[in-house]
Formats: structure tokens, sequence, C-alpha cells
């Protein structure tokens, strides 16, 4: 079995993807999705990091961090995140968990690196059906973007982004 090492860069940008135990769509109930929420505000308030894009489906979510000069540590932030959401959730009658173990990180290298995540995040509900545009998604920071004038409101409406290469589930 091959030994998967982390990346952790002091105050480094992230790319992740977090999932559901067996892809149950917990994030379909509004409890769940404040739950979440919830426990994002919390452990934001005792391990500061700033979340420059997310996305929430009804089964993952997609989210960008930067953490804090001289600071390495997402690891502890999504066990307590995961932690404290799960305490609060409304599971189906024969859910075994809450969590797929651990999450999928990726180190953003440069700009241009960043902005093809962005829009991955932004184009996700789009890509997997749900959506048939990001601005018709509620749970995206795509609407915040917009009123920042970062992307226009029809942006992903018509085309396709090029961001079909990147691995992020």
């Amino acid at each position: 079995m091959a030994t998967y090492r982390r990346a952790y860069i002091p105050g480094g940008t992230y790319f992740f993807t977090v999932v559901t135990h067996n892809r149950q769509p917990l994030f379909t109930k509004r409890q769940n999705r404040d739950a979440l929420g919830q426990a994002f505000r919390r452990v934001k308030a005792k391990a500061p990091f700033v979340m420059d894009a997310c996305v929430l489906l009804p089964d993952h979510l997609h989210c960008i961090w930067t953490l804090p000069q001289d600071d390495t540590d997402y690891s502890s932030r999504w066990r307590d995140i995961k932690k404290h959401a799960s305490r609060n959730f409304l599971l189906p009658a024969k859910a075994t968990g809450t969590w797929q173990r651990g999450f999928w990180e990726h180190v953003i290298r440069d700009e241009q690196d960043w902005q093809r995540h962005m829009d991955y995040i932004h184009y996700n509900p789009v890509k997997h059906g749900w959506a048939s545009a990001p601005n018709n998604w509620p749970w995206s920071s795509f609407h915040r973007h917009v009123k920042k004038g970062w992307y226009d409101q029809d942006w992903g409406s018509n085309d396709t982004p090029s961001i079909a290469d990147i691995k992020g589930e």
C-alpha cells in the first residue's frame, strides 16, 4: 500500500475536497448545512484561515483556504470541522458514519493554479448536473465573487470553462 505524504507549506493556499461517508447526500438537509457552517465559524474563531472559495454539494464540498503565515496545520482544522459538524447532523436511519476518512488536498502553486481551482469550484454544481449554471447554485461562493466583480453573473452559463483536466475528486 502506498503511503500518501501531505504537503505542508507555511502560510500556504490549498484546494480541498471533502466527501461524506458512502457519498450520503447529507447536505440536502438544511440542518446539516447549518451545522457545517457553524463548525466552520467555530474552528475559524480558534484557528483562523481565509476561505477564498467554497461550494457545497449534496455529498461533498470543495474549498480553497489560505493559512496564516508560519501555520501549516490544516489537518487539525478539518478534524475539528468534521467533529463539530457531525454532532449536529441529521442522519438517515441506516447511516454508518458522516464523513469519508481524510480529505484530498492540493497546494495552490501560483495565480493561474488558484484561478483554475476557483473556476473548478464554482462550475462544480454544473459538472454534476445540480445546476444549469453556477449562478443557479445557492451554496457557493460564486455569488460573493460576482458582487466583488471577480466573475460575471453569467459566467459558465453558455460556455464550459477550461477546467476539465483538474483532478478534484
